[in-house]
């Protein structure tokens, strides 16, 4: 069984949820999650600088990350367990500035999600998971930043029930400290 790259564009312009290649036989399958020609026939020029795995529990929440000054794309996939993955437009000249749209990545749908440059990103871990992140960007500390993941305008829709409530969730005391959009819109 063969299954090509599936590019399908979120409502967020430039955002794709992305269904890589793979092939299975007697051995067992492949996966190519990424080819610099097929997504440069979508339109997305992301160049590899970086490649990091995050290894979380389930209950985690990663609130709605993104990087000041450098701004850095990522390719992200979930390649064990599974993860409610959200991405928020912070283009303030964009028509869907400060919408959400959010997808559930599994290592069972093998689905990652395209997360353009000014975006916000972050997920709640549904079972133990090992996230992939493929990013055109090195991270840079002195302009790393987010906002909560609860900000009453955003209003991201969480799936607290899948781990039991929200009383369940993980978050680190930086998490905890990140901005506001009304403070985002502020910048």
């Amino acid at each position: 069984m063969v299954e090509k790259f599936e590019f399908h564009e979120t409502a967020l312009k430039g955002a794709y949820l992305i269904h890589p290649f793979y092939a299975t036989d007697e051995r067992g399958g492949f996966i190519k999650d990424y080819n610099i020609d097929v997504f440069s026939e979508y339109g997305i020029q992301h160049e590899l600088k970086e490649v990091f795995y995050t290894i979380s529990h389930k209950g985690v929440i990663r609130a709605l990350h993104f990087q000041l000054g450098k701004q850095q794309a990522k390719l992200v996939r979930c390649v064990k367990g599974k993860i409610y993955d959200v991405i928020v437009d912070l283009r303030k000249e964009s028509d869907t500035f400060g919408k959400w749209v959010g997808y559930e990545l599994s290592e069972k749908n093998r689905n990652a999600l395209y997360v353009p440059e000014h975006f916000g990103h972050g997920y709640l871990v549904l079972e133990e998971s090992i996230v992939s992140y493929k990013c055109n960007e090195v991270f840079y500390d002195k302009g790393d930043s987010g906002i909560m993941y609860n900000d009453p305008e955003i209003a991201v829709q969480w799936p607290f029930e899948i781990i039991g409530g929200i009383e369940n969730m993980i978050i680190s005391e930086k998490d905890l400290k990140l901005m506001s959009f009304k403070e985002y819109k502020k910048m």
